[in-house]
């Protein structure tokens, strides 16, 4: 029978088991442990004038607060804090603090977490939250963009993630009319480019993504983007930035899976349904720094900012 630390409950019946002089070993057959557990019990926590399992409960709960896993130094605990409401999840602020010589696990960053909500903390608010994904309806013949070259052209190269200079794009839409936000991603560093623009038509889409990537241009090689009719002018984004623009499949927000999870980080600082009118250029650049400069797992825990440099350097 594997270990079991006793409950609250299973000493009450210790105790009422030991005043009818039960064995130790019908103790742990009638409560479902091994004997050794209830041996353990009663030499930690009987006292002189008997067992008391209320006293017994107090001293196993001291016990465990002082063991070596709830020991961490509060100014460890500070500096989780600090990383957390940069929006670090979890695991990425365990991961640097492991590198950094100070083990903390990740399970324990959660539980530290749900104590701070169960005493009215805020920290709960800062961990990354699903949202349902927006489904666009189905479009006609009619409105289908012209000349559009298939996610199946594009070089096998850009789905290893080997070459640097492939892009994803996308739009984040605000509240009804109030415009929406260009996304690019790049594909090996996933750094992440974004710009506000007062309307989702091809023209303000346009625009933005060809001033977004211009000081970038020598390191754009292709750009995958969904069938939105945003994208329409993708030929003169093509031609601006010496590039090749692809679509992937109609519903198939998976072939362009690093941008939509980064949308996904960006609706944690501008939630879905903001009236952008409302929101100053300086936010938006505010949140791109916070993605960027958050460590990726998949980047072994760099940050993309610094990653995307270092391959800008050495191309």
């Amino acid at each position: 029978m594997n270990y079991q630390q006793l409950t609250e409950g299973k000493r009450y019946q210790i105790s009422a088991l030991l005043e009818r002089e039960t064995s130790v070993s019908e103790i742990a057959s009638t409560i479902k442990c091994h004997r050794s557990t209830v041996y353990r019990e009663l030499k930690r926590n009987r006292q002189i004038n008997g067992y008391c399992p209320k006293e017994a409960q107090k001293s196993s709960l001291t016990r465990r607060k002082a063991s070596a896993k709830y020991r961490i130094p509060a100014k460890t605990i500070d500096f989780v804090r600090i990383l957390i409401e940069f929006d670090w999840s979890p695991e990425q602020v365990s991961h640097v603090l492991t590198l950094c010589g100070v083990p903390v696990s990740h399970e324990w960053i959660y539980q530290y977490i749900n104590d701070d909500k169960r005493l009215k903390g805020t920290l709960y608010r800062l961990l990354r939250q699903g949202h349902k994904r927006y489904r666009k309806g189905k479009r006609t013949k009619g409105e289908a963009i012209k000349n559009a070259v298939s996610i199946e052209e594009r070089p096998d190269i850009v789905d290893t993630r080997k070459r640097f200079g492939d892009w994803e794009i996308d739009t984040v839409l605000g509240k009804h009319g109030t415009g929406s936000i260009v996304t690019l991603l790049e594909r090996k560093t996933r750094f992440y480019l974004i710009k506000k623009v007062n309307s989702k038509s091809a023209a303000d889409v346009t625009r933005a993504t060809i001033e977004l990537l211009t000081p970038f241009k020598a390191h754009v090689h292709t750009i995958t983007a969904d069938n939105g009719r945003e994208f329409a002018h993708h030929a003169e984004i093509a031609e601006a930035l010496e590039t090749k623009v692809y679509f992937a499949h109609p519903y198939s927000s998976w072939e362009r899976g690093a941008n939509e999870n980064s949308n996904g980080l960006l609706r944690q600082y501008i939630r879905k349904g903001t009236d952008l009118r409302n929101i100053e250029d300086d936010t938006i650049h505010w949140a791109m720094t916070r993605i960027n400069y958050r460590p990726r797992k998949c980047l072994g825990f760099k940050q993309p900012a610094v990653v995307f440099k270092e391959m800008c350097l050495a191309a």
